[in-house]
C-alpha cells in the first residue's frame, strides 16, 4: 500500500473510487445498499456521526445556497458549524469546512491516511465497494467530530432516500424546490423525483419545505405523514404547519446578501430551519438571524463579478433553474444587451434552458467546461438555433468563450455565463476568482 504523502496523492486515492462502469441500482433494494455500506463504513471508523446535531438539507435546486444560509446563521450565533457539500467549484476542499474554513491539505491527507487502512479492509464483497462520495462523507464526519462541531449542515449529494448522508438521522429535515433533473437514476417523472429526495424525512423529525409542484407537494405531505413527522412549509407569507394550521412570522426579513430572486426563497426555507431548531432548544438570537444572512457567501449561484463589462455566473443546469436565472437577470441587472455563455452537461435539459435563457440574450456563446460529461457543441447548436435573436459563437473552452464573449459586448453590457457548475468553475479559475490549491 503506497503512502499518502501530498494533496495530490490524497485526491488520487478519493477519485480512485470513481467507477465508470456502475450503473443505478435496477431496484429499492438494490439501492438501499447505499446505506447499509455508509452505516458499515461509519461503524469501521467509530461512528463520529454518533451523538453529532446536524441538518439534512435535500432538494433540487437551491439546496446548497439554503445550506450555507443556515451555517453562516447558525455561526453568527456563536456555534462551531461544519458544512458539508457537493459538487465542489474549483478545490475538493471546498466539501468540508468548519466555520467555512475549508479543509487544509495537510488535514486532508492526514486523515485520509489515518482511514485509509480501515478502508482498505472494508468488505466489499457483503457491502460493495465504496464511492467517491463515501469517502468524502466518511472525511467530513470525522473531521467535523475531531474539531467538535456544535452541529453540522449536511447538503444530500443525489435524490436523497438513498444517499449516503440518510443515514445521519438530524436535528431538522429540509427539502428545498423540487424539479426535474438525474432522471435517469431518480425516475422519469416528478412525483418519483420528490418520492426520492422525501426519503431524507425521519421519524418524529420535523421537516420543512417550500411550495412545490402539486405532485412533489403531495408526495412530500403523504411521507411526512406516514412518518408522523410534524411538516412546515416556508410559505411567502410566513412558516405555515402543515400539521394543526398554525402559522407563525418569520422571526426577521428573508433578504439574504445572495443576489436573485430565488435566493429569497432559499432564505425563507433557511430561516423556516433556524425557528425548527429553536423549537428544538437552540438558542439563535434574531439578531444571529439577520447576521448570518447579511454575511452568507456561496461562490457560483448568482455571483456578479465587477468587471467591465460585468460577468454574471450561475451554475443554473436544468430548465426550471434557468427559468428562475432568466427571471432573476431581468428583475435584478439592468441591460440592454445580455451576451449568454451557455455550456452544460450530456444528461442535462438543453432545450429547456435555451428556451429560457436565449430569448434575453443579443449574442449567444456556446461553450464546454472541459468535463468528460460535457454536452457536445453540435447538440446545443441545434436546440439555440430557433430561439437566437442574434449571432451566435462556438467556442472550445470557457476561457475562449469569455474572449469571445467581450468581444461581442460592449462596455455597459453585462456577460451572463450558465449551464452548470463545471461551467461556473471554469469561469472562477479564467476570472481569478478560484480558491487557491
Amino acid at each position: 500500500m503506497t503512502q499518502l504523502r501530498t494533496y495530490q496523492d490524497t485526491l488520487d486515492y478519493i477519485y480512485s473510487f470513481i467507477d465508470p462502469a456502475r450503473k443505478p441500482a435496477a431496484t429499492p433494494e438494490a439501492a438501499a445498499l447505499n446505506l447499509t455500506r455508509m452505516d458499515a463504513l461509519l461503524a469501521a471508523i467509530g461512528d463520529p456521526q454518533a451523538g453529532m446535531r446536524a441538518v439534512v438539507v435535500a432538494g433540487t435546486k437551491g439546496k446548497g445556497s439554503t445550506a450555507a444560509m443556515l451555517e453562516a446563521m447558525l455561526r453568527a450565533s456563536g456555534r462551531r458549524v461544519g458544512l458539508f457539500t457537493s459538487p465542489h467549484l474549483n478545490s475538493y476542499r471546498e466539501r468540508i469546512q468548519v466555520n467555512r474554513e475549508l479543509i487544509s491539505q495537510g488535514e486532508l491527507i492526514a486523515l485520509a491516511a489515518r482511514l485509509r487502512p480501515t478502508i482498505e479492509a472494508f468488505d466489499r464483497g457483503l457491502y460493495g465497494r465504496p464511492t467517491t462520495f463515501d469517502i468524502g462523507l466518511l472525511l467530513a464526519l470525522r473531521h467535523f467530530a475531531e474539531h467538535m462541531v456544535d452541529i453540522a449542515v449536511l447538503e444530500v449529494g443525489l435524490g436523497g432516500r438513498f444517499d449516503a448522508v440518510n443515514v445521519v438521522t438530524p436535528l431538522v429535515s429540509a427539502i428545498s424546490s423540487i424539479s426535474y433533473d438525474h432522471m435517469s437514476i431518480l425516475g422519469p417523472t416528478l412525483a418519483d423525483i420528490a418520492w426520492n429526495k422525501a426519503g431524507i424525512i425521519k421519524p418524529g423529525v420535523p421537516v420543512v419545505t417550500v411550495p412545490q409542484l402539486p405532485e412533489a407537494s403531495a408526495m412530500v405531505a403523504a411521507e411526512a405523514a406516514a412518518l408522523g413527522a410534524p411538516l412546515w412549509l416556508a410559505d411567502p407569507a410566513s412558516l405555515l404547519s402543515a400539521s394543526n394550521g398554525g402559522s407563525q412570522p418569520y422571526p426577521v426579513a428573508p433578504r439574504p446578501a445572495l443576489r436573485g430572486l430565488f435566493q429569497v426563497e432559499n432564505a425563507r426555507l433557511a430561516l423556516g430551519i433556524a425557528v425548527l431548531l429553536r423549537k428544538a432548544g437552540l438558542d439563535l438570537p434574531d439578531a444571529a438571524l439577520t447576521a448570518g444572512l447579511d454575511g452568507v457567501r456561496w461562490p457560483g449561484r448568482f455571483e456578479l463579478v465587477p468587471a467591465s463589462p460585468r460577468v454574471l455566473i450561475d451554475g443554473a443546469h436544468n430548465g426550471d433553474s434557468a427559468q428562475k436565472l432568466a427571471a432573476a437577470i431581468t428583475a435584478g441587472v439592468p441591460h440592454d444587451r445580455l451576451v449568454l455563455i451557455l455550456g452544460t452537461s450530456r444528461d442535462k435539459d438543453i432545450a429547456g434552458m435555451a428556451a429560457a435563457l436565449v430569448p434575453l440574450a443579443a449574442a449567444v456563446v456556446l461553450t464546454r467546461s472541459g468535463h468528460p460529461r460535457s454536452m457536445d457543441l453540435d447538440r446545443m447548436v441545434a436546440e439555440v438555433g430557433h430561439h437566437l435573436r442574434g449571432p451566435l459563437v462556438v467556442t472550445p473552452d470557457v476561457r475562449t468563450a469569455l474572449d469571445a464573449a467581450r468581444g461581442l459586448a460592449g462596455r455597459h453590457d453585462p456577460i451572463a455565463i450558465t449551464g452548470s457548475l463545471f461551467v461556473a468553475a471554469a469561469a472562477r479559475a479564467a476570472l481569478g476568482l478560484a480558491v487557491s490549491d
